[in-house]
């Protein structure tokens, strides 16, 4: 095709520079033949070169195409966002305060973390956010967790974000009796947060059940479970029964579709209330050797700990897999902080929590289309 183009400009030019040429010193005392001859010259090479260049009206759709596809790819490239949420670098250091008597201890170290300075992590432009943003974000909501520790814990990270330094010691006082629900309602931006202590599967089915019994549903609704059945049960196999029956429950139960962001109603419900936002709260990395009982150590093992993941993957409850609920995922936090992050191989530090709340928290700009 480039060759052809290139014959055709020569042909071009021999056509419409010899004739005017020799013409010219004939034409010269005669200047509107000498135009309009070459007018018509003019006319008759654009005819013949057509055929080598796009006419108009496919340049213009090319380019109608080509927005089109620009705007696709922003799409993408935003949905693409939520699969970099957990791109997260961490360093860990020996605090300025240093105990010797605490040995190894956590608290010996600090821990900062970010997102990736990867490129197409920084395209994402993820926020990390101020206390004053998440009281805009989550304004006017109702928050519920519900879980074992793991989700203790997570609870005390965002009420450490919107209660002040007092208040967040109150809080952890009751928070933290033994296997008990938790409730708070912080009136000076109407959110109301329930923890609701459910350490099994089958006790988050019965969480989900009672919404439907009382036609009442939380804005966000964050759920885990795992560890209490590895230890007490330890039982992969059953164990991704039950994440089944809640991945079904959750779908029969709400109000509109799981799928994250649908508004269409479900079939057979009688409410148009908007499903919650729905996280799944992942189990911690295990280090085993730092577990603190012998029971602990022995059926916690690394190999019952795969077999746990690969039954949450089996059971398609994640919407990664087509399930409902979006993964925070504390196990790659975890493991990415490290041992220092940690003093009993399965609870970790506030921080570990803090950048889960704040993947959730861009999960949510991500899927309501804001940026603070």
């Amino acid at each position: 095709m480039f060759g052809a183009v290139q014959l055709g400009l020569f042909a071009a030019c021999v056509v419409l520079f010899v004739p005017m040429g020799m013409a010219g010193w004939h034409l010269s005392r005669n200047k509107v033949l000498f135009f309009s001859g070459a007018l018509f010259i003019t006319l008759a090479v654009g005819v013949h070169l057509t055929p080598y260049f796009p006419s108009v009206s496919d340049f213009i759709t090319s380019v109608k195409s080509s927005s089109v596809v620009d705007d696709v790819v922003v799409v993408e490239d935003r949905d693409s966002c939520v699969s970099l949420l957990h791109e997260i670098a961490w360093e860990v250091m020996p605090s300025k305060v240093f105990e010797p008597f605490l040995n190894n201890n956590s608290l010996n170290y600090d821990k900062f973390w970010s997102w990736s300075r990867m490129n197409s992590v920084e395209s994402c432009e993820f926020q990390r956010l101020k206390r004053n943003d998440v009281l805009d974000l989550l304004n006017g909501s109702w928050v519920m967790v519900a879980g074992d520790s793991q989700a203790r814990i997570f609870t005390l990270s965002l009420l450490s974000l919107v209660l002040d330094s007092e208040r967040v010691e109150s809080a952890r006082s009751f928070l933290f009796k033994r296997h008990s629900d938790y409730h708070i309602v912080v009136d000076e931006l109407g959110l109301k947060l329930d923890f609701i202590w459910a350490p099994y599967p089958n006790n988050l089915t019965n969480v989900v059940m009672e919404f439907k019994q009382k036609h009442l549903y939380p804005d966000v609704l964050v759920m885990g479970s795992g560890l209490w059945h590895m230890l007490h049960v330890t039982n992969a196999s059953d164990y991704g029964v039950l994440l089944r029956l809640l991945k079904n429950s959750v779908a029969s139960m709400l109000p509109v579709s799981p799928k994250f962001g649908n508004d269409e109603p479900a079939t057979g419900s009688v409410s148009s209330v908007r499903s919650p936002h729905l996280f799944w709260l992942g189990m911690p990395t295990l280090i085993n050797s730092m577990l603190n009982t012998q029971m602990k150590r022995e059926r916690m093992s690394d190999v019952l700990q795969g077999e746990y993941k690969r039954e949450v993957h089996k059971s398609s409850i994640l919407k990664e897999l087509g399930g409902p609920f979006q993964l925070l995922d504390i196990g790659s936090l975890s493991l990415n902080c490290g041992i220092k992050c940690t003093d009993d191989g399965m609870h970790y530090d506030e921080a570990v929590y803090e950048a889960a709340l704040h993947v959730m928290f861009n999960a949510l700009l991500i899927e309501s289309h804001q940026k603070l």
